[in-house]
């Protein structure tokens, strides 16, 4: 009976810099080979390749950092992003993340392909903009997630405070750090 067997392996690339991969594999005697779609070597996303990435819509995971000595506050969220321009993501007036993001300034946001061949960007940025949320907005973020009839009546409810009785915040961040992987 096959016997699931977790690799880790760590050797320098031609940078001389430690590339990791993972390998997941059951043990199947001497003849086993490595799985194909497994790249010990991931490359970074061309610019194009990387906007496009961030461009499709998944969930985001958002990290801002936290006070009291707490760790980083890291959410997943919707958010909306426009090749060449700024990441937009919608808080809650008054909640902690929007306290959080707004005491701090900047936040980290990532999104991934978790399937095989893996795939991630994560960027690093500025907050430019923290105020009430427009209906525009709203749609613009919305538009990517649900159903074409429910995205007005969505946005209308959000705009009147039907979301736990506080106005949503539109959140504006430049992008001023790129970090991309591509396992295909």
């Amino acid at each position: 009976m096959p016997v699931p067997v977790l690799t880790l392996s760590i050797h320098p690339d031609r940078k001389g810099i430690a590339a990791r991969s993972i390998r997941l594999a059951m043990h199947m005697g001497d003849d086993w080979q490595p799985d194909e779609h497994i790249n010990t070597a991931p490359r970074k996303l061309d610019a194009q390749e990387r906007e496009r990435f961030l461009a499709e819509p998944r969930v985001g995971i958002l990290s801002v950092a936290a006070d009291e000595g707490r760790p980083p506050l890291t959410v997943p969220t919707w958010f909306d992003y426009r090749p060449g321009g700024t990441l937009s993501v919608i808080t809650r007036a008054g909640q902690r993340k929007s306290r959080l993001i707004r005491a701090a300034g900047a936040v980290s946001f990532s999104v991934q392909q978790p399937e095989v061949p893996y795939k991630y960007v994560t960027v690093e940025g500025t907050v430019i903009a923290q105020d009430r949320a427009g209906r525009d907005a709203l749609v613009a973020i919305g538009s990517r997630y649900l159903p074409a009839e429910e995205v007005d009546g969505w946005a209308d409810w959000e705009v009147s405070g039907g979301n736990r009785g506080r106005y949503p915040e539109h959140v504006e961040i430049r992008i001023d750090r790129w970090i991309t992987r591509d396992f295909s």
